[in-house]
């Protein structure tokens, strides 16, 4: 996924109401940007942050910029972490595509957005010929609490535990159901953050159980674009 324009550099003055931030340009200008991210942001939202932006094309939103990378520290140096929640079913769509996604290749046939199970809808449906229906859910990811090791959630996520148990009926019904992790920073390991969202936790264990399958991707980023890169163990 690439920026369709260059991402603007800003200092980060405080982030709240979870979806506002106020910030400061480079050229000392201080503004109140949009931040896309409903979750706790652990460890990416401290005063003095250095962030970058992107400026919205369209004249009626009321806040022109969204807030979109911080330069976070987990030990191993300044890494860049994608905080905007909205990018990574376009993020995986597009790895998904490319077969950058080897156990998610062969299927003829994506779409977005797909009215399933109770009131739900699922975020990638991919269809092939001879083969049952694959029902994706992609979940966002941008907690490090250990040096290269990746965990979500990073609050309580009622509707992410809901999500697993339909994708459990998915799978006992005989389609494919796979959960995605999109991890939006560098890492080498992903777990289940249990202290956080111990019913979550459960549901994932009780939908691994249903035959629902778990991957993790970590992304690539830079102030151009975000994309899937590789592989990511997961504990357990």
């Amino acid at each position: 996924m690439r920026f369709p324009a260059p991402l603007i550099p800003a200092r980060l003055v405080r982030r709240y109401k979870r979806f506002l931030a106020d910030v400061i340009l480079e050229d000392g200008t201080e503004m109140t940007v949009h931040c896309a991210n409903p979750g706790a942001m652990l460890g990416l939202a401290a005063p003095g942050s250095r962030v970058w932006l992107s400026r919205s094309g369209n004249p009626a939103r009321k806040l022109s910029h969204s807030w979109e990378l911080v330069e976070a520290e987990f030990g191993r140096g300044p890494e860049l972490v994608g905080i905007n929640t909205s990018h990574p079913n376009l993020i995986a769509a597009e790895a998904v595509a490319a077969g950058l996604v080897p156990e998610l290749a062969g299927y003829g046939r994506l779409t977005r957005e797909v009215k399933y199970g109770r009131n739900s809808r699922i975020d990638l449906l991919l269809n092939g010929d001879g083969r049952p229906p694959c029902y994706v859910e992609v979940k966002n990811v941008h907690l490090m609490r250990e040096p290269g090791l990746a965990e979500f959630p990073d609050c309580v996520t009622a509707r992410g535990a809901k999500h697993l148990e339909e994708l459990g009926d998915m799978a006992e019904a005989g389609s494919r159901a796979v959960m995605l992790f999109v991890v939006q920073m560098a890492a080498d390991r992903f777990d289940l953050a249990r202290d956080i969202d111990p019913t979550y936790a459960a549901a994932f264990l009780r939908a691994r159980e249903r035959g629902v399958e778990a991957l993790a991707y970590a992304c690539r980023i830079t102030p151009e674009e975000i994309v899937l890169d590789r592989p990511v163990a997961i504990r357990g």
